[in-house]
């Protein structure tokens, strides 16, 4: 289970498994394209046999990245990239809205036999320039399994308001778009993901069962989502998990929850743990949002029951 990291610096730290060395992920931190929103995030990311399962800058999205954290609308800003969903008008370009995430430091950077660990200082700007915010993001790499075909990838982050003013983190769907509450972490999985089957462990949808792309776990509540997808290039699936930390938690006129999942198999492969789907989320000047997730990559096309005994069996 031997771990190894290599940074190069101002670009990009990637993480390898194994005598053979295979890449699991790089995460990437220079800055890109302004239209884009600059932000760091992790492409490509692989299975243990080597499958890549994340796409990189789409022509539908160029914004598009891997891994990444994202807001999609933020006090009127726009950090998600490309167009912005105006209500009554649909998506236009607003370069004036389109901000960015920028690398500080590193905390911390290593990886041993079975753990890897990267902890970054961010900052958080509108178009402007100004400090809106702080984070501090570490992610890690742990329970690495040949045998089951799977590692695991956990991504915390805490965000500290630095305005004076709160930071309302919302969606398009909280702007009028039904069926689009992107924002937070999300991932978008390859062209040849599309039409992958999804499941909670208390729901499922596919495209090969019919139903509408947006059915079953769109918008809805649950303590983990999966995506399994088949490759072009070689034989076989891949199966991603995306798991919230038992500390996550969402505060809102309509309860408590983790939060609500957009995930979508058609037109592309994407999933986010939206931290504002259906209403806002309000952070109070000087108040940390802390947010965090795992993510099980494996080889193979898992099952409901696999998945649910899979995680049974990892500890925070």
């Amino acid at each position: 289970m031997t771990l190894s990291l290599t940074h190069v610096h101002g670009d990009r730290v990637t993480v390898a498994h194994g005598a053979a060395g295979t890449e699991l992920f790089s995460y990437v931190y220079r800055p890109e394209a302004a239209w884009e929103a600059p932000k760091p995030y992790l492409h490509p990311v692989r299975t243990l046999s080597g499958a890549v399962v994340t796409d990189y800058r789409p022509n539908d999205h160029r914004w598009h990245k891997g891994l990444q954290l994202t807001a999609s609308h933020l006090s009127g800003q726009n950090l998600w990239g490309g167009n912005t969903y105006v209500h009554g008008e649909g998506y236009r370009a607003l370069p004036e809205r389109v901000g960015s995430m920028a690398h500080v430091s590193f905390e911390e950077i290593g990886a041993e036999a079975d753990h890897a660990v990267i902890a970054e200082r961010l900052t958080w700007h509108p178009h402007g320039g100004e400090l809106w915010a702080e984070e501090e993001r570490r992610i890690e790499v742990r329970d690495v399994d040949p045998d089951t075909g799977s590692w695991t990838l956990t991504w915390t982050s805490a965000v500290t308001n630095r305005r004076a003013e709160p930071l309302r983190f919302g969606s398009p769907t909280t702007h009028g778009r039904p069926a689009a509450g992107y924002t937070g972490l999300f991932w978008r999985g390859p062209r040849a993901f599309r039409g992958g089957r999804v499941f909670t462990a208390q729901s499922a949808a596919s495209a090969e069962s019919g139903e509408p792309a947006d059915a079953g776990p769109m918008g809805s509540s649950a303590r983990w989502l999966a995506y399994v997808g088949e490759h072009d290039g070689r034989d076989g699936h891949a199966t991603l998990v995306f798991e919230h930390a038992p500390s996550n938690d969402h505060s809102g006129e309509k309860g408590t929850h983790p939060a609500h999942w957009f995930v979508r198999s058609d037109p592309f492969a994407a999933v986010a743990p939206s931290w504002a789907f259906h209403e806002e989320l309000v952070l109070p000047p000087g108040e940390t949002l802390a947010r965090a997730y795992r993510v099980v990559v494996a080889d193979g096309a898992w099952d409901r029951a696999r998945v649910a005994a899979h995680l049974a069996g990892l500890a925070w």
